[in-house]
């Protein structure tokens, strides 16, 4: 089992196939970014699954793909297939806006993705709209009907909370996501970029108050993937509520996890820039034994807790740049 060097061990690896998206939402890429990776420089397939293929021969057991936009890279399904088939990997999970979703769904589930996370942050379409960039809602309820019925479930849904932006809608969303069974996940902004800087932050511990006496939620221990969400549960135990908290309650003390960029950088953290690039050795000969040593060094590397609350000037790639 991979651990870095404050005895965390590393079992999550995030992998972005794509830096591109088709929203362009406030916290996370600016509406006129162009500035993404050249074709040349993406990872392939084939090296892609070299890299989980290592991590999974050191102990990793789950990935997410993630981008940007993950439906956005062309024939995803296909990766999804060949990671899902690697030994040693136990799960398989898939972050997306979910505006393609309903063209995708039912050939992501035959690949071998077990679950996906969607985000959305308002069911009002004029403020999706202002969040994302375009009149988006439609889509994404489309595609998270479509997950439904080919039988994605959990079904999470990740809502963005920011002040004066969304937060009054939290409680209807609660609602949604409780008559669909969808397992909801709170998460506070993150200042990456100009973009994350520039967000209306929301503190988390306010709103769990208030949807505990409001829904009578109470604490769960079920472990919900893997993540950094700490889980609340209706009385009757049919839904979750999680709250994803880095700035008002941080959880580095149990990081667990990497994110491999589309261009083939590791990020040890959100909040540091510590990175090893994997690109050269990928293409420039490395033996498998040597691609897993340099994981490992690359590992020693991650940061003991990220730097948003001391130093939040300090982060200035977007979040779209470091995979979701």
């Amino acid at each position: 089992m991979l651990s870095d060097r404050f005895g965390r061990s590393i079992d999550y690896l995030r992998v972005s196939v794509t830096d591109r998206c088709d929203l362009r939402c406030t916290y996370c890429m600016p509406k006129d970014f162009k500035d993404f990776e050249d074709p040349p420089d993406w990872l392939s397939f084939d090296e892609m699954e070299r890299v989980v293929g290592a991590f999974a021969r050191l102990g990793t057991r789950r990935v997410r793909l993630t981008g940007g936009e993950p439906l956005m890279r062309r024939h995803l399904p296909q990766l999804a297939s060949r990671l899902s088939a690697l030994p040693g990997l136990q799960d398989l999970s898939l972050s997306t806006n979910a505006t393609q979703l309903a063209r995708h769904a039912g050939a992501l589930k035959a690949a071998g993705v077990s679950r996906i996370n969607v985000s959305l942050d308002s069911l009002d379409r004029d403020c999706m709209a202002r969040i994302t960039g375009r009149d988006s809602l439609p889509q994404i309820l489309a595609g998270l009907q479509a997950a439904k019925e080919v039988g994605f479930a959990p079904i999470k849904i990740n809502m963005v909370a920011m002040r004066g932006v969304n937060d009054q809608e939290i409680d209807a969303m609660v609602e949604f996501c409780i008559e669909h069974e969808f397992v909801l996940r709170l998460i506070e902004v993150m200042p990456m970029g100009a973009t994350g800087k520039d967000a209306s932050y929301l503190g988390l511990d306010t709103v769990q108050r208030h949807l505990r006496e409001k829904f009578g939620l109470v604490p769960q221990a079920l472990e919900l993937g893997g993540g950094p969400a700490r889980y609340l549960a209706t009385p009757d135990g049919r839904s979750s509520i999680g709250f994803i908290t880095p700035l008002s309650q941080h959880f580095c003390a149990t990081c667990n996890r990497v994110r491999l960029a589309v261009d083939g950088t590791l990020y040890l953290c959100l909040g540091q820039e510590e990175k090893f690039e994997l690109r050269p050795l990928l293409r420039g000969g490395a033996s498998d034994a040597e691609l897993e040593q340099a994981i490992r060094e690359a590992i020693e590397l991650k940061p003991q807790q990220h730097d948003f609350g001391r130093q939040p000037e300090k982060i200035i790639r977007f979040m779209s740049q470091t995979g979701g």
